[in-house]
């Protein structure tokens, strides 16, 4: 398996990506999938063999980054991808000297696949496009 992360700006693969999982697996709609908060966001593609199959987003707003959009293909689950995704996106965070902390919204059945990475959950659930969430935060 010859699988690389990077930073990309194929943001038509990115959405491809995003379709699938958020909107075709887990019932998202297209509306609050495409936040139009793309265009200032930083993309993190996965491929194998240069065909998508994973990606991130990170906001970097004060000394603060956040991590979202954070999804793999079905067929990649459970390889570490998804572990090797949020820690390029950490490292891409550490790149820019104010970031302090970061942060993300974690779906409720993913809090442990996050700990386990180094994050903190913090507050109360909430919902995100019809889903549960928790936020969590990693000091750097």
């Amino acid at each position: 398996m010859s699988v690389e992360i990077a930073v990309s700006d194929d943001l038509a693969s990115c959405h491809l990506l995003r379709r699938i999982v958020f909107i075709e697996e887990q019932g998202v709609s297209e509306a609050e999938e495409i936040d139009g908060h793309d265009a200032d966001g930083i993309h993190i593609l996965a491929t194998e063999n240069a065909i998508p199959i994973g990606t991130a987003r990170l906001h970097i707003k004060g000394d603060a980054a956040k991590i979202g959009r954070v999804c793999v293909l079905k067929s990649h689950r459970g390889t570490g991808l998804g572990a090797a995704l949020i820690r390029a996106a950490i490292d891409e965070a550490r790149e820019h000297s104010t970031v302090k902390t970061v942060k993300l919204g974690a779906q409720v059945h993913a809090l442990g696949f996050y700990e386990k990475l180094g994050f903190v959950a913090q507050g109360p659930v909430f919902d995100d496009a019809g889903i549960d969430h928790r936020e969590m935060v990693l000091s750097l």
